[in-house]
This record gives C-alpha cells, sequence and structure tokens, in this order.
C-alpha cells in the first residue's frame, strides 16, 4: 500500500495529520488515567479478531461506568479507513476511549449527558510482523512481583507499572517480565498472557479479575483444543515454568511468541518448542482466513 507523506490520526471524528492531532490538558484520559484501550493488529491490509477486541472494549467500559461515544460499525468503520489512508499492509490500529474532557480538573466523573468521552487511534505500520525473526529465536524473561491494581481485566491505559516491567527486564538484558504473586505464582507478562507446556499439557492462568482476559489468548486456546491439545487452565510458578517443556506467550501484536529462558535458565532445549511453533502457525493462518 502507498502511505501518505504524514501519518492520518483520528481524533474526535476527523481524520487528521499527526502533528495537528490534538485532546484538551483537561481530558481525564490525561489527567486520571480515566480510559480504555485496544489494540487491532492488521496483516494483509486487514483487521485481525476485531469483533473480540470490540467486545472487550465494550465490557472494559462497562465495568467503569463508561459511556461509548461511538457504535462498534463505527469503530469499524475508523479502523478501515485509518488502514486504508496510512496504507498498513502489516501493523496495528490503537485505539483509546477516554472519560471525556469536564472543563477543569474533578475526582469525580461528569455527567455522559454533558461530557462526551473522547475517541482516539492512530496507525503503527509494522513490516514483517507475522514473520517476526523473535518468533524463530524465542524471548527471554525475567520474574518481578506483581503490585498493579486488582482489575487486571479492564484494559485501562494505567500501565505505568508495566512500562517499569519492561525497563526492569531491558536492564536486566533481556526481553520481557512476567508479573508474579505470592510464592512465584505467574498471573501474565507485562503486555500479554504466560503459558507453559508440562507433560504435553499446555498451562495457562484460568480467567478471573487477576489476569486480562487476552483476545488472542481466547483464539489460540481455541484453536489448540480444536487440533487435540490437552489446555489445563489453573495457576502455575515461575519454578514450574523453569522446569517446563516450552513456555510461550501471546498477544494481539506477538501472536504467539515462545519464551525460552526465565531468570537466565532455559526452558526446554533453549530454543522455541514444537507447541508453540505450531500454535503460532496456526493461528497466524486461521486468523488470516477470518480477518476483516
Amino acid at each position: 500500500m502507498n502511505r501518505p507523506a504524514s501519518r492520518i490520526v483520528y481524533v474526535n471524528g476527523d481524520y487528521v495529520p499527526e502533528d495537528e492531532a490534538k485532546v484538551s490538558v483537561f481530558d481525564r484520559g490525561f489527567l486520571m488515567a480515566d480510559a480504555v484501550y485496544e489494540v487491532t493488529s492488521v496483516l494483509d491490509g486487514r483487521l485481525i479478531d476485531f469483533p473480540g477486541h470490540a467486545a472487550r472494549l465494550a465490557r472494559s467500559m462497562a465495568e467503569l461506568d463508561m459511556e461509548s461515544p461511538v457504535t462498534e460499525a463505527e469503530l469499524l468503520a475508523i479502523h478501515r479507513e485509518l488502514v486504508a489512508r496510512n496504507g498498513i499492509d502489516e501493523g496495528l490500529v490503537y485505539l483509546q476511549i477516554t472519560r471525556g474532557n469536564p472543563g477543569d480538573r474533578d475526582f469525580a466523573f461528569p455527567d455522559p449527558a454533558r461530557v462526551k468521552g473522547s475517541v482516539v487511534l492512530f496507525t503503527q505500520s509494522k513490516p514483517g510482523l507475522a514473520d517476526s525473526p523473535a518468533a524463530k529465536a524465542g524471548i527471554k524473561v525475567i520474574g518481578i512481583p506483581d503490585i498493579r491494581w486488582g482489575r487486571r481485566d479492564i484494559k485501562t491505559v494505567q500501565l505505568l507499572y508495566p512500562s517499569m516491567g519492561k525497563m526492569m527486564a531491558k536492564k536486566a538484558g533481556v526481553d520481557d517480565a512476567w508479573f508474579t504473586e505470592e510464592g512465584g505464582v505467574v498471573t501474565e507478562g507485562t503486555s500479554n498472557n504466560a503459558y507453559i507446556v508440562t507433560d504435553g499439557r499446555i498451562v495457562t492462568r484460568q480467567l478471573s479479575a487477576d489476569i486480562l482476559h487476552g483476545i488472542t489468548r481466547a483464539a489460540v486456546l481455541r484453536f489448540a483444543r480444536e487440533a487435540q491439545m490437552v489446555v489445563e487452565e489453573r495457576p502455575f510458578t515461575l519454578d514450574e515454568a523453569k522446569a517446563a517443556e516450552e513456555a510461550f506467550v501471546t498477544s494481539a501484536s506477538a501472536f504467539v511468541m515462545p519464551v525460552v529462558e526465565i531468570d537466565g535458565a532455559a526452558i526446554g532445549t533453549g530454543r522455541p518448542g514444537p507447541v508453540a511453533t505450531r500454535l503460532r502457525e496456526i493461528y497466524l493462518e486461521e486468523s488470516r482466513r477470518a480477518a476483516m
């Protein structure tokens, strides 16, 4: 696709060059992190699992008593328009909805009848997203304490600690971090869901308020079961992960990404294993087939 000289972004009804995009300093997303977001991957110029992302967005907003200023159909049209205008073949569409601009700073929620939420979307071009070198080599992670708030199932823009986790990993010379609770129990990665393969079974933490209800997670587990793989949804510890045959993570932008080292300990052979490799192949194949 042909890309414009300046990236075009969407802000509250307008498609504008990115250097002209503006949001009020009084917007609650800026002042209070009072906002939710989604990231949808684009492969071959088409959206991957958009209905799942739209459904989770609606759930996040409902959990926060936030009214949506746009319909799902309108969001789909905006996503497609941005992909077309920016010539995205492989990449991402980022969507953020805030509780809006009440005109001043106040802890109390503004009246939704008076204050409409802010809607911002932009694209990120990521050539080679599906054919990632990291997926062939695998990534390395460290374990860090999970000190986030208790509603991790709501996809809010409160990403300071996950960002700190990414920086802890970078400082340690690895790629990412897995959050752990008391006893070394793994919750999830900084921006992904975590899995291990032990005794041939895929193990991942069950859904609750403790983890994000990953859209890619749901698809991968469905494909795994359809492929006659055994799935166990339960907690697992970092020590169990280090002794596992394989480990991997899933997310909208990484798809299925093998983990080959945890806290310096090689996982399995220290190379991407057959389960994660096959799941990535299945996910990409099936997602491309159903893309919008």
